[in-house]
């Protein structure tokens, strides 16, 4: 307790406030919760999570990660979303789901009456598309229906949601995401199944996150042990190898 008191004392007086009343908001703002993410965050930052051992495993974790991510994407799409269709002549919202089927080579999507209440299954959905028939996948302002839609085209909040399917020459299939999370995991999902990056800042986050638990787990026995730059030496070979034990 002591120490964290002490922490929080040295911290406040570090940013040289100008008052006591400025002294004592500093230390309110400084509590053990936030002194033990400073810890962590300084730890992390310390020279042993710099060195090239530590950069290594690092580059060794992030294709596992990265693929981890991936799957948790198109488990998403598997289990589908209600998209909500915006139109200037209909004042009554109208719906329509799409999922990824399991063997993850079709799109099954269809219109809907109302919001649903959990999964649509796979039969109920009247139209597909094949993944192997998906050219390329648009967003923003360079999505045919923000083009069309005067209206929408000013509407920033629904531009930063929108996303489009190419497929064979000129056709499309038409998003608009209902949050930014979920624009995420699709404009992920159906770039991960057309072998592109997945280059979300909901996947950057994920990455950060799941790397920085990777790591702690694999150094937590490295605790206060100092990490070498360089492996250790290789022994020289013995004088003969008469301890081999000969299995004939």
């Amino acid at each position: 307790v002591m120490q964290v008191v002490r922490e929080q004392i040295m911290r406040a007086l570090s940013l040289k406030p100008n008052s006591l009343d400025q002294f004592k908001s500093r230390l309110q703002n400084l509590s053990y919760t936030e002194i033990l993410k400073i810890r962590q965050s300084e730890r992390m930052n310390q020279e042993d999570f710099q060195s090239r051992p530590i950069l290594e495993l690092r580059e060794k974790i992030q294709p596992e990660i990265m693929e981890l991510i991936k799957q948790q994407r198109l488990n998403r799409l598997c289990e589908g979303t209600c998209f909500r269709k915006i139109s200037s002549r209909r004042r009554q919202d109208k719906f329509w789901y799409c999922r990824l089927s399991p063997n993850h080579k079709v799109l099954h999507y269809g219109d809907l009456e109302e919001s649903p209440q959990g999964e649509v299954p796979h039969d109920s959905l009247q139209e597909k598309l094949p993944v192997a028939d998906i050219k390329a996948v648009i967003t923003g302002k360079d999505c045919p229906h923000m083009k069309e839609k005067g209206a929408l085209k000013q509407n920033k909040e629904v531009l930063e949601l929108a996303f489009s399917v190419l497929y064979e020459s000129d056709e499309y299939l038409n998003f608009i995401a209902p949050d930014k999370h979920e624009y995420c995991v699709w404009t992920d999902g159906l770039n991960a199944l057309l072998g592109k990056e997945m280059t979300s800042d909901y996947t950057k986050t994920d990455m950060d996150t799941l790397l920085s638990m990777e790591m702690k787990l694999r150094l937590l026995d490295l605790e206060n042990i100092q990490i070498p730059e360089a492996p250790p030496p290789i022994p020289k070979e013995p004088s003969n190898y008469d301890f081999v034990y000969d299995c004939n």
